[in-house]
């Protein structure tokens, strides 16, 4: 059985949420990723997408420079632990319409990322029912 930790992401970047858009879009453009996770005092407290940046701010005539992720950040993560099979967080994805997860040691703490692209390198067709799954309205 492949775990969760075989195929996650071990290095999940973060940001405060009072970083700017435009610096968040920045450094998601440096590092060519498309998700940042957003922590306060040492917690989890959201996540920040290319897609959030776009919608929720700039096409809301929301200020780059000027606003803070915390204003267009996804404030509950869904998240699974590391020492889960890929096929739960695969249907954990499925059944909340997202395409990543943070996750988490059972002493919850964060210990990596994990998105659909993730399971597409090791398990094609998971991955191909989840996007499925994820893009149907």
């Amino acid at each position: 059985m492949m775990l969760v930790k075989d195929v996650m992401v071990r290095q999940a970047e973060w940001i405060g949420p009072e970083t700017t858009l435009l610096d968040a879009a920045k450094k998601m453009h440096d590092m060519e990723i498309g998700s940042l996770l957003v922590g306060e005092h040492d917690r989890l407290i959201g996540m920040v997408t290319d897609r959030d940046i776009a919608c929720r701010g700039v096409a809301q005539n929301l200020s780059p420079a000027g606003t803070p992720v915390r204003k267009v950040m996804t404030e509950k993560i869904i998240w699974c632990y590391d020492d889960q099979a890929i096929e739960d967080a695969a249907h954990l994805m499925e059944g909340k319409k997202v395409r990543r997860l943070a996750v988490m040691n059972r002493e919850k703490r964060m210990v990596g990322f994990l998105s659909v692209d993730d399971l597409a390198h090791r398990k094609h067709e998971l991955s191909g029912e989840v996007l499925a799954e994820v893009t149907t309205h």
